[in-house]
């Protein structure tokens, strides 16, 4: 997948500081999925790896069978990240994505780009006022999440909301393995010139948003890794520093991660988006490091 596709997945959580997705009601014979599912286990600890697409529309029935039956024998549901209030989320997003004193964006964008970027915010009902004083990764993830929103993407139906729901109501221990902040700051750590290229990829792919997310949520409803990691992950490997940074670095944390949550005992789910868990550079193939082994779950 192009990477802006790849922004926005990553970054869901930003969803939160844009207009409210539009609301679709719910298929009356929702469709199976039967996403990928992992387990990583010793004698006493036993860790469930779940790839996420982190909007989906209603009407996808995919936590049931081993999914459901994983979740249910885990004491410890474990997250991308835990949404912190509102208030922090604003203070933390005014204060890592966007630049006032800076170069409005506008300017800083090549002179061929500068029209398809206003039309693009005005569309979303995005004031230029706010524009152009968005970091150019936050403008980038803005402009790739306003058409998914309009397609009907809801962050209210992708696993993460479903799955920590299901575990406040059962009285399951919820943790993150990053922050909201730690995140941004995440975006925020790649340059000016890396960001102002995932921004111009972003507009130069506006256009393939539906087919290019459809694709990757068919893939993910199949359960098939080799399907998303082509989706999500390929296309970073014309930008080194963005893939380091959103995708390899994360994924080696998150196996470290692991590899200690190893020598306790118990059974932890953990849900991250389905690119962390596809291609050679997955979690999985990062947990080699410390000779632990991610076995499909067959169901």
């Amino acid at each position: 997948m192009n990477r802006f596709m790849k922004t926005a997945t990553t970054a869901i959580a930003l969803l939160l500081a844009l207009p409210a997705c539009a609301q679709q009601a719910p298929d009356s014979s929702p469709a199976d999925a039967d996403p990928a599912l992992w387990v990583v286990k010793d004698a006493d600890t036993t860790i469930y790896l779940f790839g996420t697409i982190h909007v989906l529309k209603p009407g996808l029935s995919w936590f049931d069978e081993g999914v459901k039956k994983a979740f249910d024998a885990s004491q410890t549901l474990v997250l991308e990240m835990v949404e912190p209030d509102a208030a922090t989320q604003q203070r933390v997003v005014m204060a890592k994505a966007f630049d006032p004193a800076g170069t409005p964006l506008t300017q800083a964008l090549p002179p061929n780009y500068r029209a398809a970027f206003a039309t693009a915010m005005g569309q979303g009902n995005v004031p230029a006022a706010a524009y152009d004083r968005m970091r150019p990764w936050f403008a980038a993830v803005t402009l790739s999440l306003l058409p998914i929103q309009k397609l009907g993407y809801d962050p209210s139906n992708g696993p993460e909301a479903v799955l920590a729901k299901a575990a406040r109501d059962a009285g399951k221990k919820v943790e993150g393995l990053e922050t909201f902040e730690g995140q941004l700051g995440i975006f925020d750590s790649i340059s000016r010139d890396g960001q102002l290229q995932l921004l111009e990829s972003t507009l130069d792919e506006l256009p393939k948003v539906k087919t290019t997310f459809e694709t990757m949520v068919s893939a993910w409803a199949k359960g098939n890794p080799d399907g998303v990691a082509a989706e999500m992950n390929d296309s970073l490997k014309d930008s080194p520093e963005v893939a380091k940074a959103l995708l390899t670095d994360r994924n080696k944390r998150w196996a470290a991660w692991i590899a200690e949550r190893m020598k306790q005992p118990g059974t932890v789910f953990i849900a991250v988006g389905a690119g962390h868990l596809a291609g050679d550079q997955s979690v999985q193939a990062q947990l080699g490091a410390y000779k632990l082994n991610a076995v499909r779950v067959n169901y």
